[in-house]
């Protein structure tokens, strides 16, 4: 038996292994499940040194030039000062010094915290300023926006920056999906308005068909994976490997 062909018949017992759970909990799963796991767990030894702390920590400290860069960077040993620090968060096994543990984690935390308002204006700002639309359309030539294809990048930008009818009806119906959904999440006090009472319940079913979507674009990736595997299955090893020969 070749190279390939181990190969073939591992990836079919791995996949099959592991889609036995569907019919119910065995041991055959649980040993592929454990399998995995280990591997798992050396993949992320390996890839928190090579990818964490050889290029952003080793590197640094005795000067090996990154790809592309001029050799001869001088080292900054005072990383040095991070192993001790980082090797603390193990004496949480210790009984006796696991005191010791919580001074990293207290650092990180306090660095994590720092970083947090900065963080939260990079993910969240960009968002803020996208939802306020133009829901007015600034052109009557259209109903939608033309094509720019074979334009100037003048005329082009210019077709761009106007807003057409069905531009503004999408703007629309996006500002009071926002709207209702953000009324929907009032409940420090009690809401008598009928006006918000309607927009909180259209809030509540405008999130319901928002998570709706998400969990069915979920289901699709699962069947996506499904076929993948059913498809090595069948057509890659069954149909070529065995019946091919």
């Amino acid at each position: 038996m070749s190279l390939f062909d181990l190969k073939l018949w591992a990836g079919v017992l791995v996949t099959v292994g592991l889609y036995s759970v569907l019919f119910k909990e065995n041991k055959f799963y649980r040993f592929f499940e454990h399998m995995f796991l280990g591997l798992a767990a050396g993949w992320m030894l390996v890839a928190l040194w090579t990818e964490t702390l050889k290029s952003a920590w080793w590197d640094n400290m005795v000067g090996v030039a990154a790809e592309g860069t001029t050799p001869g960077t001088s080292g900054n040993w005072a990383w040095a000062l991070l192993l001790p620090i980082g090797m603390m968060a193990y004496f949480v096994f210790s009984r006796k010094h696991n005191w010791m543990s919580r001074i990293p984690i207290g650092i990180i935390l306090g660095l994590w915290s720092g970083q947090q308002i900065q963080v939260w204006f990079e993910r969240y700002g960009p968002q803020i300023a996208n939802s306020m639309k133009p829901v007015i359309p600034t052109t009557t030539d259209a109903l939608f926006q033309p094509g720019t294809t074979g334009m100037e990048t003048a005329a082009a930008a210019a077709v761009r920056n106007e807003v057409y009818a069905s531009e503004a009806l999408n703007n629309l119906i996006f500002v009071i999906t926002l709207l209702c959904v953000l009324s929907y999440f009032l409940f420090s006090f009690e809401i008598k308005n009928r006006l918000l009472r309607n927009m909180t319940v259209a809030g509540r079913w405008l999130l319901m068909i928002g998570f709706g979507a998400i969990f069915g674009s979920t289901v699709m990736m699962r069947f996506t994976l499904l076929i993948d595997r059913m498809y090595f299955v069948w057509q890659e090893w069954l149909m070529q490997g065995l019946l091919g020969r």
